[in-house]
């Protein structure tokens, strides 16, 4: 059957086949596409593999087939912790916690997918869908593979080459956006920005996080925090697990009289230190809690822990939650939330949340109300903070599509610290963000790995929740420890300059290799093949990528991180000269280069031409109207820009135009000599910088 695609925007379409989903995550988040930065990007052409698109409905399904080029790699797929590249993979998108098998289920498993065959495909679904990326083979393939022998043919491979994407969508419809790009980059961008761009935390977000043991008390919390003064550590907020409650699991969102008598006091005196506090809270209400009445008839038919689930698409459930909220919590000087299980479990030695049957007074079923649970808890809370103009930033443990502009960041429980940081590059092609968070450790070089990734994410944080840990818990390598904190705040200006790029460009801040203009896949894998040594076979060249434990923080910084245990990496520099962040050691692109492992050093690379805006660390973010030097680092003997970004760092009030870009320049003259201007009203400092410094580095 003939599909019409409706133009949404430049380089977007849109259809209907069937009937389509009438509760879907952008219906949700309702956000207004960004048009004027839409418009200016590149002018594409309707991608050629969805012309060939084909659908039906049968059975209560609904399948899309779009056919696959034998090289093509399919990216994205929401946050993923396995594989970067799914082709010859299937994918069963289903929100659960601590996904331990390679099956495409997740904390937020978003229907959105990126191909190098010059397209992105979105399904707008509340429901669990299925995407064969080329891992089964039709009858009537035009490109079947053939039949070999197992035994005989060292060319046999168990998931024969197919030719063919297929989706299937339970129901007998959906809804369909095609997106088009110059780049895959470009691609991603047109996602963000048409729901809505990226979102924009507020400064002190992008500080150090801690987050303190469950059963504390607000005195032991006060406690633990200033000895962070004491020391002179670095940390922005302090987060509250269960114990803050009067009853937890389920949760009544109210203050424990027992642990903090007095909290509107408690919040006070934190915030005269300056910490912000975070509350840790989930959906499932306690018949104690003051507002369960209010909130049962709007519940669905089963319980978790005993408690309610509100259905949280009925707006008179948001209603009852913001109120007491607000009251409770933000008019005393609450700065945000973590959201947790939110997703359920079957994966896991606990099996917990409401099953797919579950019924809800919307009307909505079970399976919907978990793929969306995390989208509408965290629009539900951040529209708390929005109301009184102040901006948030938390953590979340699930999530769906359309949620760039969420001011939330994706956590798990499980704790490999390699897929971490595959999900972080992961989290980038879907308009996610997502912490490597820092736990406990198996060794000293482990907390020192796991801490050098951490500082390098959207938020740097220990959670000690369960047992305890302090930054300080390995002594002998306490000034490694520090020394990367501390160059996590003196990057405040540069991360956020990235963040609002994000927000305004929908660029995410931290991304995948692929991502990079220049990125061939097939070439970084042969690449890799010469420097490494490794003898691939045809299956492993297909299906796998190359680059997966590496990626971009901000324009101009590679980061290359190391695990426990090893002795080198190796690092795939792109084309272009490239130099260590720390002595300005110059590297030529276009390969890969092994880099010996030293526990002090985290592998970062600057572009040739880059600058990177820095200030001296602070015990915590500075303040509004607080003048500090800027101290602006130059990479390189290529001329460089770099737009650092300012606003007031705390309200909404960007949102009316109150913010300033200014333009940092270096020009190189013939005989080498660098220069540094800054462009730009400075009157619109915000007051944020008292001086500027220009730093060259150059090649040692």
């Amino acid at each position: 059957m003939e599909i019409k695609w409706e133009d949404c925007a430049n380089g977007i379409w849109k259809t209907i086949i069937g009937c389509e989903d009438k509760f879907n995550p952008v219906l949700v988040m309702d956000a207004a596409p960004v048009y004027e930065k839409l418009r200016k990007l590149t002018e594409t052409n309707f991608p050629q593999s969805v012309t060939l698109m084909e659908y039906e409905i049968t059975n209560g399904k609904t399948i899309i087939r779009i056919p696959l080029q034998p090289e093509e790699r399919i990216y994205g797929l929401g946050l993923q912790f396995m594989k970067i590249n799914h082709r010859g993979k299937t994918r069963y998108l289903h929100v659960n916690s601590n996904p331990k098998q390679d099956t495409g289920e997740s904390h937020a498993p978003v229907p959105f997918y990126l191909s190098t065959g010059g397209y992105g495909l979105f399904i707008n679904t509340s429901r669990a869908i299925t995407i064969y990326c080329g891992s089964c083979v039709r009858k009537d393939s035009k490109n079947p593979p053939k039949a070999k022998d197992n035994v005989s043919d060292p060319d046999f491979d168990y998931t024969p080459l197919s030719d063919l994407i297929e989706v299937v969508i339970p129901g007998n419809g959906t809804e369909i956006f095609a997106f088009s790009g110059s780049s895959l980059l470009e691609i991603v961008q047109r996602y963000n920005l048409y729901f809505g761009g990226g979102v924009l935390p507020p400064k002190w977000g992008l500080g150090f996080w801690h987050r303190a043991p469950s059963a504390y008390t607000g005195d032991q919390v006060v406690k633990e925090a200033l000895e962070y003064r004491k020391r002179g550590f670095p940390c922005d907020v302090i987060g509250l697990e269960p114990g803050w409650h009067s009853k937890s699991y389920p949760v009544t969102y109210e203050w424990s009289q027992e642990r903090f008598p007095d909290p509107s006091a408690f919040v006070s005196k934190m915030a005269e230190n300056g910490f912000k506090i975070n509350l840790w809270e989930h959906a499932y209400v306690s018949p104690e809690a003051k507002i369960f009445t209010e909130l049962e008839p709007y519940a669905g038919s089963h319980t978790v822990w005993a408690g309610i689930i509100p259905d949280y698409s009925v707006p008179e459930v948001r209603k009852i939650i913001k109120a007491q909220h607000r009251q409770e919590h933000i008019d005393i000087g609450i700065s945000g939330y973590k959201l947790d299980e939110c997703d359920g479990s079957e994966l896991t030695d606990f099996s917990w949340m409401f099953p797919t049957h579950a019924t809800f007074p919307s009307g909505n079923d079970g399976e919907q109300m978990r793929q969306l649970l995390g989208l509408l808890f965290q629009k539900t809370t951040a529209e708390l903070f929005y109301e009184v103009n102040k901006r948030t930033y938390g953590m979340v443990r699930a999530s769906n599509a359309a949620a760039s502009t969420l001011p939330y960041v994706l956590y798990s429980d499980l704790y490999d610290h390699e897929q971490f940081i595959r999900a972080l590059c992961n989290s980038s092609f879907s308009g996610l963000l997502w912490t490597p968070e820092v736990r406990t450790a198996q060794s000293s070089e482990d907390w020192v790995r796991r801490f050098q990734t951490v500082c390098f994410s959207p938020i740097a944080i220990l959670n000690a929740w369960a047992d305890g840990t302090k930054p300080w818990s390995y002594p002998e390598v306490y000034d490694i420890i520090l020394h990367y904190v501390n160059l996590r705040m003196r990057l405040i200006p540069y991360f956020y300059s990235a963040f609002a790029k994000y927000n305004f460009e929908g660029i995410p801040p931290f991304r995948a290799m692929h991502l990079e203009e220049g990125y061939n896949p097939a070439k970084v894998g042969e690449l890799y093949k010469e420097a490494s040594g490794f003898e691939k076979t045809k299956s492993w060249d297909i299906f796998q990528d190359e680059v997966d434990n590496q990626y971009m923080a901000g324009d101009f910084i590679l980061v290359a991180p190391l695990l426990a245990g090893q002795k080198e990496r190796f690092v795939y520099l792109p084309e272009g000269k490239w130099y260590y962040f720390d002595t300005g050691k110059e590297f030529t692109g276009g390969n890969f280069i092994k880099i010996e492992a030293t526990i002090d050093k985290l592998p970062l690379f600057v572009k040739d031409g880059g600058i990177i805006p820095m200030i001296p660390a602070y015990n915590h973010v500075p303040a509004k109207g607080v003048p500090v030097p800027l101290e602006i680092r130059h990479y390189g003997m290529k001329s460089g820009k770099f737009l650092l970004y300012e606003d007031d760092g705390e309200s909404l009030d960007y949102k009316k135009g109150n913010y300033q870009w200014f333009s940092l320049e270096v020009n190189i003259e013939d005989n080498g000599k660098k220069t540094g201007k800054v462009s730009g009203n400075m009157d619109k400092f915000y007051g944020s910088y008292s001086e500027i410094k220009w730093n060259f580095i150059d090649t040692l």
